[in-house]
């Protein structure tokens, strides 16, 4: 039996470097014109853990197969890094002190329909300040708190689950005339330094055949409007590492503000089916145009959400 327990460990553990390592290189190659393969770079942490855990679990192995798992992790950590690196490399933009005149903060935040702990949003949101706030999968019964218990303008569809809360009302809200399967919500804000545009988007699963057309269709849009004030958040189903995230970066001209933030899934809620120790996936996002700084990029408290929120301060260049 204790032959047979050894054989099963080895076994296992050699599985485990041996589909780590298939499944990172097979997104590494093939994501960019795959989106089906594209799908398998967003777990680039997950193979890199797996391919360690693999390692030390063949310690006790024959010498041949420790030196087989080894070799499996080494391939797999170099794919991980080839994918992950760059985004701990990249701009995150014009940076400026807390100080800095005529600050805004945005608030991005999947509310999650099956969120129980209405109030405490509530209550967190109101005690931030924020001058926007952007909420995907908005509860009816979240709106009519948010509207009961505050003075905040909203920008969206009554009945939609898309939703900006705004302190003050939008100048306009001038929805581009788009055919496709994006959802989104835009409008335009007064600021102490002058109106800017927000875009905000909930983007779908990365397997759904919608996503890639979600994608070109936010590109198109923003193609199509003034850059340097434009604010885009949202949730993007889409991480860092991904071809899919990666070409947003490229296409849009707008810089992402955050770098790497986990925020999914926040878990620890007996409703939310998938609970894990630390969120494994950095899908919520926020740009901003090249004349927005940069103040700081904060992750918000476990609300009740499978996500976390993200909380982002901005403020004018040179202004």
């Amino acid at each position: 039996m204790k032959a047979f327990g050894r054989n099963a460990w080895t076994a296992f553990a050699l599985g485990l470097a041996l589909g780590a390592a298939a499944l990172v290189l097979a997104g590494a190659a093939g994501g960019r014109a795959n989106p089906m393969l594209d799908v398998l770079t967003h777990l680039a942490p997950l193979y890199a853990v797996a391919g360690l855990a693999a390692l030390a679990m063949s310690l006790g192995a024959p010498r041949p197969v420790r030196w087989l798992c080894a070799g499996l992790f080494a391939v797999t950590a170099s794919a991980c890094a080839t994918m992950m690196v760059p985004e701990y490399r990249r701009s995150l933009g014009p940076q400026a002190p807390a100080s800095a005149p005529n600050p805004i903060k945005i608030i991005q935040f999947n509310g999650f329909r099956g969120n129980h702990r209405i109030a405490e949003v509530v209550d967190w949101l109101i005690a931030e300040q924020p001058d926007i706030v952007t909420i995907q999968e908005t509860r009816p019964d979240l709106r009519a708190a948010i509207l009961a218990r505050t003075a905040w303008s909203v920008a969206g569809l009554p009945s939609g689950t898309l939703t900006v809360f705004s302190a003050k009302p939008y100048l306009v809200m001038n929805r581009p005339k788009t055919i496709g399967p994006l959802h989104y919500v835009n409008a335009t804000y007064a600021s102490s330094s002058g109106p800017f545009e927000l875009i905000t988007v909930h983007f779908d699963w990365p397997t759904s055949r919608n996503h890639a057309g979600q994608r070109q269709q936010l590109i198109e849009m923003i193609a199509s409007r003034p850059h340097d004030r434009l604010i885009l958040t949202g949730d993007f189903n889409s991480t860092p590492w991904s071809y899919d995230l990666r070409d947003i970066d490229r296409r849009s001209g707008l810089i992402r503000r955050e770098r790497a933030m986990f925020s999914y899934p926040a878990g620890g809620d007996a409703w939310d089916p998938i609970s894990l120790p630390a969120p494994v996936l950095p899908i919520d996002h926020v740009y901003a145009g090249p004349g927005w700084a940069t103040l700081s990029v904060t992750r918000g408290p476990r609300l009740g959400s499978d996500h976390y929120p993200v909380v982002m301060v901005l403020a004018p260049v040179g202004r």
